[in-house]
């Protein structure tokens, strides 16, 4: 929901507010004051505030109907997807690559039901089970807002990582400096594997978490992030993150350590995948590819601890960037 149609049309010498909505459920707002006196005709991007903060007049503007609502409008999102190992000494790498679409849509305020498959490619070293078409991402999504910059997101169905279960994610932002938030996740999941459309499935759960806190630094859209975590054996350990965003693409390095495991680390990125910008036509369910894509590199070719699932395909470094003010304040100057 916007409180004004678009960013160059303004009320004649009056203030001005555009909430950004995600499946409706408010992230960020940005904030024109015009001031007075002011010798330039036209609006700076300069004089955008953009914040957590929605402002004391959203729950009037809440009740204001929206145009062009994400509710029942079908997405087909094709997520490409690239698994590199390198364990046999004769060979570079064994490679696999799926293209994977998947139906997204929306019935209700910050509701996403994800429907995915997953057609293979090209199989190099991955098994017989990974050349069969398969289902990959099922899940039931759900996120509010609470006061005071937190949301709640839960997920059921299954995951990444041969996983299945429940999650439920925490994230706050601190309102006297937005540049620190903290996060908080648990999950109980239990081990599934695709045989082509059949599912076998395990009974015993495993409990992950992990407790974090994270800065932003303006002036480089650089992001620094510490985790205490339970993983999928369940070994507790620490991982650090160093990240650095950009228009376009997310880069960064980790380390990470946890008992009874060697330390390992490596390099991560994700990039933008061309075209930037996708129309909608009403109802018509919009077919498109994936905003981007990415890897994380293992440099200790560890295969074994440090395992967690993501609960989304959507679920990515640059995705969970995509609403921080910093970044788009920083964006809307370069333009």
């Amino acid at each position: 929901m916007h409180s004004c149609q678009y960013l160059s049309q303004f009320p004649d010498k009056k203030p001005c507010r555009v909430i950004i909505l995600d499946n409706n459920v408010p992230q960020i707002s940005l904030y024109y004051k015009p001031i007075i006196g002011d010798s330039v005709p036209e609006a700076s991007r300069r004089d955008w505030d953009v914040s957590y903060d929605l402002g004391g007049t959203w729950k009037e503007a809440r009740k204001i109907g929206r145009k062009n609502s994400s509710l029942f409008k079908v997405d087909v999102v094709v997520y490409p997807e690239v698994s590199l190992k390198n364990l046999i000494i004769t060979q570079i790498y064994q490679v696999l690559f799926n293209l994977s679409p998947a139906v997204e849509v929306s019935f209700w305020k910050g509701m996403k039901l994800t429907a995915q498959v997953v057609i293979p490619v090209y199989n190099d070293g991955y098994g017989s089970l990974a050349d069969k078409v398969h289902p990959g991402f099922l899940t039931l999504q759900q996120t509010v807002r609470l006061p005071y910059n937190m949301w709640i997101t839960g997920t059921v169905g299954t995951f990444n990582s041969n996983r299945f279960g429940g999650d439920i994610k925490v994230k706050h932002v601190l309102m006297t400096d937005e540049r620190f938030s903290f996060e908080g996740r648990i999950g109980l999941t239990a081990t599934d594997q695709w045989d082509g459309f059949r599912l076998n499935y395990g009974t015993k759960t495993r409990l992950t978490w992990d407790l974090g806190a994270n800065f932003y630094w303006p002036q480089y859209n650089l992001q620094a992030s510490a985790k205490f975590a339970q993983y999928l054996l369940g070994e507790k350990g620490i991982r650090v993150d160093f990240i650095r965003h950009f228009r376009y693409c997310s880069i960064g390095f980790y380390a990470m350590k946890a008992q009874g495991a060697k330390s390992n680390g490596g390099f991560r990125f994700q990039i933008a995948l061309p075209p930037y910008k996708y129309k909608r036509k009403g109802y018509i369910p919009r077919v498109t590819l994936s905003q981007n894509m990415g890897i994380a590199y293992n440099a200790g070719n560890e295969r074994y601890y440090y395992k967690g699932y993501r609960t989304n395909p959507s679920e990515n470094i640059m995705r969970d960037n995509s609403f921080n003010p910093y970044f788009i304040k920083s964006e809307l100057l370069n333009f």
